[in-house]
């Protein structure tokens, strides 16, 4: 399996484990998860179901083994019968596949990868039920974003320009400088006949980030932006309309803020998509619709999904009538149906253990996959009907039965100003009622992130891990978190690192009043803005923490804002000040400025490569920290970018927080 040719020689190869056997009973769990086994998991990444229900297309992300070259993880992808059976191996190691997409007529299975016939990403098409993979684009440059036209005739693609002759020729002579303008490309639409030549049918002035096709064919609906980088893909996309033939663009609908998918009705009369509901809204969490014909909407916006106490992640159509959504709620995940004029709305499945955030339908809306996880296992493909129990498909991991894992709940407080807060907490492995445990916080990012009730362990939230180490693990879902709707995203604006945080106080204290914990012995961890309030209880918390490990955080808001590739959505959005009249709040809030006092033992961890948050931001508080004296470490990850995609890494960093854990908060357990 060292080979593309090898890999490929196995695309027919069956899986052979049938699923009773999979999931018949397994002994008693005896041992707690470990790092060696957490860099090993395997998780169901997407999933694709046929337009007739009958084949489930799905990619699954597979770790690198310690003998193989560094990099991250590959993704696989297969397909099987929705009705159960083996699944076949269409792309395997070391190759990788991804965005599984079905021609209309449900014969062929599309998908984006760099296989061994092409230097540049394009997009192949297989035959359900067997054969070897073949190239329905030929870019010079390589494919992006794809979706076959709703006849199956055609492909739209995104493409990367190439880079002018002259910046070419510059780099060719030796002069590799870098001018910030030009490091970025612009991507191009283009549709390409299945027998034909693609043509480019944007402008080379506006950058592509998303696409829908309308449902006759003759034009699509697009997300543009007039530069490139992270900032003005989050916070400037136009929703715009294409001739096919790229003979017109247009204005669609004016919008303000983040967007997210879009979905034509199958009349082609109404659009819907994600989208935010100002230009300060952390998310793209509100369904929208609009009347639209031939490029342009022909009504106002309407929100149907206004005052919903959840965050909604995809969108589709039932029918001519009515949409399905999915939303983060709380720490859950749910599965909704309402009608196009915003009444009628019901669940038709979630709020159970299975946590997924999105969904794929058949073509006539009975049937529906889900990468979904829970508690007990990494992403799964599931298989539903509205109204109906999911039913699991596959199973990736049989090994984590014969692990003991620690219990997990969602559990709520009251925060500052009566809000209601909730977290995931994880009892420890052998686990005994009226000990008071060292307690593990692991803040997500964002901070609009969400930390759900599902599978909650991987190398940088070790949360299992901690757990089998004996300590309860606390992931809260402070103020400004996803999954409780608008105004709780908007709830730590103008105060970052204020009420959020203590948020998180008070789960220690709501906690410690439990029994569960010993408010005494608290670390915390965490990543991106988790690493930022794991630095600010680091300094400005500081006689609330016993050990600190920010990786990734935010240090100070001044030198971040100049430094990040997203200094607007940060300053405009999460911050919601102009750091121009506002340095004092944006100091205050900055851990580097209450170094002084900080007596909590903090490690410091940070990629090379990240561009969302500098370097410079971790070096900063090494430094400083060492100047007034405070005991902590440094450690700098070559090659990575914002998290970790190297198994030795990943090991590294994880035996690191369980080492660091244990050094400060593992003084002899209180006898109950």
């Amino acid at each position: 399996m060292n080979g593309y040719a090898a890999s490929l020689g196995r695309l027919a190869t069956l899986v052979s484990i049938p699923l009773a056997l999979a999931l018949a009973p397994a002994p008693a769990a005896t041992q707690g998860l470990t790092p060696e086994q957490v860099v090993s998991l395997r998780a169901v990444t997407s999933v694709a179901l046929s337009p007739d229900g009958q084949w489930l297309a799905y990619t699954v992300s597979r770790p690198r083994d310690e003998a193989e070259d560094r990099g991250a993880a590959y993704s696989e992808l297969y397909v099987m019968p929705a009705r159960g059976g083996a699944a076949r191996a269409v792309v395997e190691r070391p190759a990788s596949a991804s965005s599984p997409r079905w021609s209309p007529d449900g014969r062929t299975l599309a998908f984006g990868a760099r296989l061994p016939m092409h230097d540049q990403r394009q997009v192949y098409g297989v035959s359900p039920t067997g054969g070897d993979p073949r190239p329905l684009t030929s870019s010079p440059v390589g494919v992006g974003a794809f979706a076959f036209s709703p006849d199956g005739t055609r492909l739209a693609y995104t493409e990367t320009a190439s880079e002018p002759d002259s910046l070419a020729e510059r780099r060719g002579s030796g002069n590799d400088v870098i001018v910030m303008s030009e490091r970025a490309g612009f991507d191009r639409l283009h549709v390409q006949p299945l027998d034909g030549r693609a043509r480019a049918i944007t402008p080379p002035d506006r950058n592509v980030r998303d696409f829908a096709w309308a449902p006759d064919g003759a034009w699509l609906a697009i997300q543009v932006t007039e530069e490139a980088g992270a900032d003005a893909d989050l916070m400037f996309r136009e929703m715009q309309g294409v001739a096919a033939d790229g003979s017109w663009i247009r204005p669609l609908v004016d919008t303000e803020g983040k967007l997210g998918q879009m979905a034509f009705a199958p009349d082609g009369r109404t659009l819907a998509w994600l989208g935010a509901t100002a230009f300060n809204d952390p998310l793209a969490q509100s369904v929208f619709v609009v009347p639209v014909r031939q490029g342009a909407a022909t009504g106002a916006p309407r929100n149907l999904t206004t005052g919903l106490d959840a965050s909604a992640m995809d969108v589709g159509w039932v029918d001519g009538r009515s949409l399905w959504y999915v939303v983060a709620e709380g720490t859950r995940s749910a599965l909704y149906r309402v009608g196009a004029d915003g009444t009628r709305r019901e669940r038709i499945a979630g709020g159970g253990a299975e946590v997924f955030s999105g969904a794929s339908f058949d073509a006539r809306g009975r049937t529906f996959a889900v990468a979904a996880s829970t508690a007990r296992h990494p992403g799964e493909v599931w298989l539903g009907t509205p109204g109906g129990a999911l039913r699991r498909v596959t199973t990736l991991n049989a090994w984590l039965e014969r692990v003991a894992l620690g219990e997990q709940s969602t559990v709520a407080w009251t925060g500052p100003e009566g809000w209601r807060i909730e977290g995931v907490v994880i009892r420890p492995v052998a686990y005994r009622e009226g000990r008071a445990y060292p307690l593990a916080i692991l803040p997500h990012g964002g901070p609009e992130g969400i930390s759900a009730d599902g599978w909650t362990t991987n190398p940088l939230y070790p949360a299992q891990v901690l757990a089998g180490e004996g300590y309860v693990v606390l992931m809260p879902n402070y103020r400004g978190s996803g999954g409780r709707g608008v105004v709780f995203s908007k709830g730590d604006h103008r105060d970052l690192g204020g009420r959020e945080m203590e948020d998180v106080l008070t789960g220690i204290d709501h906690l410690a009043a439990l029994g569960l914990v010993d408010p005494d012995r608290v670390g915390i961890s965490g990543t991106s803005y988790g690493g930022y309030l794991s630095a600010w209880a680091a300094t400005r918390h500081s006689d609330r923490f016993r050990v600190a490990l920010p990786f990734a955080g935010l240090t100070n808001w001044i030198s971040f804002t100049g430094t990040t590739d997203i200094p607007v959505e940060m300053s405009a959005v999460h911050f919601d000040l102009p750091i121009f009249g506002s340095e004092g709040i944006y100091m205050d809030r900055s851990p580097v400025t209450h170094i002084e006092g900080a007596s909590t033992p903090t490690h410091i961890g940070h990629g090379l490569a990240d561009d969302r948050v500098h370097p410079e931001q971790s070096i900063q508080l090494y430094n400083l920290m060492r100047l007034y004296g405070t005991e902590v470490e440094l450690v700098l990850y070559p090659r990575e970018p914002h998290g970790l995609r190297e198994r030795a890494h990943q090991l590294d960093y994880m035996r690191r927080v369980v080492t660091w854990m244990n050094r400060y908060l593992k003084a002899a357990m209180p006898v109950s």
